[in-house]
Order: C-alpha cells, then structure tokens, then sequence
C-alpha cells in the first residue's frame, strides 16, 4: 500500500474508534445522545447493550483496518474497507440518515480507490 492508502485506512480506523467509544462509553451521555440523536436518556439507557454490541462490531472493523497496516496486507485492507462501505450503506438506508454514509461510506470509497489507483 503506497503512504495516501496507508493514511486513508488508518483515518477509517480512528473514525471507528471514535465509533467504538461513542457506543460503548458514551451512549448514554448527552455527547452520545447528540451523536445518535436518540429521543431522550431513558431510551438511550434501555438501548446501551444493543449500542455496546454495535460499538464492539465497529472495534473489529478498526481492528481489521490496523492489522492491514501493520502487517501491509492489501489484501485485508481491502476486505475491511469494503465492509465499512457497506455497512455504511446500510446504515444510511436503515436508519434514514445520510450522515452515516458520508462518514463511514465516503471515506472508505476513497480509500479503496486509492489502493486501487
């Protein structure tokens, strides 16, 4: 992976640390509120399991993107860049909100491009 790749993925993995951070420690703070625009603390209490499990599947995904750095592996980079993408497509469609996409589908679409270019 050439240094512009090597930035991109690890700009992805950083964003879904904050991810993980917001899901499983701030959830229920009014940071994690604002961030997820939940209706109020009572649901976000109710819902903090189901939150820290999300935020434990975007641990793996930061995780993945870091071990492709580290061991240079197009290969696994590329494999979880593309489910970063696609979880932010999903994400966007099933939630209706199009900020999901521009934060984790964008980034990952430029970043596999770059490996590609």
């Amino acid at each position: 992976m050439n240094y512009l790749s090597l930035f991109l993925v690890g700009f992805i993995a950083v964003i879904h640390i904050y991810i993980v951070i917001l899901e499983m420690v701030l959830w229920t703070k009014p940071k994690g509120i604002k961030a997820f625009g939940l209706k109020n603390k009572e649901f976000a209490v109710e819902t903090k399991v189901l939150a820290a499990n999300q935020g434990l599947y975007n641990g793996f995904l930061a995780g993945g993107l870091i071990w492709s750095i580290i061991s240079q592996r197009t290969d696994v980079a590329i494999y979880f860049i593309i489910c970063v993408f696609i979880a932010g497509v999903y994400g966007a469609y099933s939630t209706k909100k199009s900020k999901i996409f521009f934060i984790q589908s964008i980034p990952a679409l430029i970043a596999l491009l770059s490996i590609f270019i």
